[in-house]
């Protein structure tokens, strides 16, 4: 709170000096056009307005010094010159002393050249609003009253210059102590504005770094659904760009169809819920909602959007983890009649009195053993996953050496398999797990190989390897060439337990899309209405792993 203060008090004086100089050149053109109007004067007739100056050749003399002078003050202030508070003080004495000279050479104080003075203190209670302005008062006066009190002495002027001196001197101490004292709350009222605004500035920015670091989508729509306003996660959410990347505050971009739709349904009907859609085939699942930003012109439109599969993942973690749980405490009364059964078939394998039909119910027995198995290894590897621990990754070459190695595995393989590479020049580098991210690759593979032989007699799949739209991040294809997923079927494929295969267990893409995540990349389905199917790991940049 303290540092606040003094921030408020600091900014308050740069303001104060900025606006006092900015008061300083304004006085200064008053004093240019007061002098050039003494000037002009005189090149009149000095009968035709006044006969009665006491040193006409001094107070000409003084009228051009006084011009120079503020000619002078003029081309030094156009120049740059920065006043401080001793060259105001000085100037305003200068005014005093040369006005009241004029004074002395012309007519004395009943002269019009004494109301000039007034305005110089009373000019000098505002560039200066302290003690000094008093004693430009003081001068002002004891000036008025020595020139009187001369011409009474001297001159045998009458004493009304004296009462008339005095009166003036009433003037320059009234007009010293009213404006000082306007001054004086103009500025406290100025430092006040100031500290509030910047005050209003510093939350304005600590709103937008909150906003721009939100998780949740955030848009703000005009009533011709222009974005106004989007932050870094609805930018990422809605056009794919990454977090880290600026986005041009004037680039206008249309709104992604299924928003638009869900938009215009909202606008007609405000209680309906809108449904989830991915704004592209490669986007997470989004639900949003939609709320006036000003419920009085309604000409604004506040849109939240939130990315599903985080709220999916975080259920299905919830349940994944009981059911962990659980399956670590059964897996040992799982497994040991599971063992015993395999064990009996095993056996009964070895008698010499098996007909076909005991053999092929054996065959039923070792295969859902297998699968049994199989689901309790799945389930069980979810609870015992471990972080991720990425490293820089160069794409390409990774790419090139996993198919090198996955094809080793497949040696054995009849038919053969067949592997084909794409990949384009330039790959950015990534960010993940190698370890983790094979794993996920070999599962895709295994799956396209399996799926590809099952529909055309041939294991045969595509890695593809390119850039996203915006130059940042790499991604991998992988093709198959097998029958394809139904387009029912595709917002599924993804979830626990969920398989097209009779044989499988439902856990192999979820556990593929589990481990992305956890590398911060993000498993699709490419709809790209190709033969087979086209799953796409699409890896964060470099610099985004935290």
């Amino acid at each position: 709170m303290a540092t606040d203060t003094v921030s408020a008090v600091s900014t308050g004086k740069r303001t104060s000096g900025f606006q006092q100089a900015k008061l300083f050149r304004i006085y200064n053109h008053y004093r240019v056009v007061i002098s050039l109007v003494l000037a002009a004067l005189l090149f009149v007739d000095p009968v035709n307005f006044d006969t009665r100056f006491r040193m006409l050749d001094d107070y000409q003399f003084g009228v051009l010094g006084y011009l120079a002078l503020n000619s002078f003050i003029s081309l030094t202030l156009l120049a740059g010159f920065q006043p401080k508070n001793r060259h105001i003080t000085l100037s305003i004495l200068l005014d005093i002393l040369i006005l009241h000279g004029l004074l002395l050479a012309s007519t004395g104080v009943t002269n019009g050249l004494a109301n000039l003075v007034i305005v110089s203190v009373a000019a000098g209670n505002i560039l200066t609003p302290s003690r000094t302005g008093t004693f430009y008062a003081a001068l002002a006066a004891i000036c008025s009253l020595s020139i009187s009190g001369w011409a009474v002495l001297v001159l045998d002027e009458s004493a009304d210059e004296i009462v008339r001196a005095g009166s003036l001197g009433i003037l320059y101490f009234a007009a010293a102590f009213i404006l000082q004292n306007i001054s004086r709350r103009m500025m406290k009222s100025e430092a006040l504005a100031n500290s509030r605004a910047q005050s209003i500035v510093e939350l304005e920015q600590i709103n937008q770094q909150i906003i721009q670091r939100m998780r949740t989508g955030i848009l703000v729509l005009d009533r011709n659904d222009h974005i106004r306003l989007a932050n870094a996660a609805a930018e990422e959410l809605l056009f794919g760009i990454p977090t880290d990347t600026e986005v041009p505050a004037t680039k206008l971009r249309a709104l992604p169809q299924p928003l638009k739709s869900g938009l215009d349904a909202w606008l007609k009907n405000p209680e309906k819920r809108t449904e989830p859609f991915q704004s592209a085939p490669t986007s997470p699942l989004l639900q949003v909602n939609f709320t006036q930003l000003d419920q009085e012109r309604g000409d604004q439109i506040l849109v939240f959007i939130e990315d599903m599969s985080k709220v999916t993942q975080q259920a299905q973690q919830m349940k994944l983890a009981s059911l962990g749980r659980l399956t670590a405490g059964i897996a040992h009364e799982i497994r040991n009649p599971l063992g015993a059964i395999s064990h009996a078939a095993q056996l009964m394998e070895e008698s010499p009195h098996l007909d076909s039909g005991d053999i092929k119910m054996l065959d039923i027995i070792r295969r859902h053993s297998r699968r049994v198995n199989g689901i309790i290894e799945n389930v069980l590897s979810l609870s015992r996953r471990k972080s991720a621990n990425a490293d820089i990754v160069d794409t390409g070459n990774w790419l090139k050496e996993f198919r090198t190695d996955f094809l080793q595995t497949q040696e054995n393989a009849i038919p053969a398999t067949i592997v084909k590479l794409n990949a384009v020049s330039a790959i950015p580098e990534a960010r993940f797990d190698k370890s983790q991210i094979e794993q996920v690759m070999v599962n895709l593979c295994d799956n396209g190989l399996r799926y590809s032989h099952q529909q055309t007699g041939a294991r045969r799949i595509e890695l593809r390897a390119g850039a996203t739209a915006d130059g940042k991040r790499a991604y991998v294809d992988v093709r198959d060439f097998g029958p394809g997923i139904p387009p029912g079927s595709r917002h599924q494929i993804f979830e626990p337990f969920y398989t097209t295969d009779k044989g499988g267990t439902g856990l192999g893409l979820y556990l593929a899309k589990e481990l992305c995540e956890a590398n911060q990349a993000h498993l699709s389905l490419v709809d790209d209405n190709q033969p087979g199917c086209c799953f796409r790991i699409t890896f964060a940049p470099p610099g985004r792993m935290i």
